[in-house]
């Protein structure tokens, strides 16, 4: 099992910490996430551009690298 770290750039609450981790575990592939206010770690297959496309896709206005 791969683990791949995302940094976060923007991330101000705990409600957008909770809404990141919903759609990175929604993910096919992603096995565990460890989401905090400037990142996440995450286990599992899922390619990397999936997991930063899905925290797009919340429109929370936050940079994802």
């Amino acid at each position: 099992m791969a683990q791949q770290s995302l940094t976060f750039k923007g991330v101000e609450n705990a409600d957008q910490v909770n809404r990141i981790t919903t759609a990175l575990m929604m993910l096919d592939g992603v096995e565990s996430v460890e989401v905090g206010r400037h990142g996440a770690e995450v286990d599992g297959r899922a390619r990397r551009e999936a997991l930063i496309q899905a925290i797009r896709k919340l429109g929370l206005g936050i940079e994802v690298s």
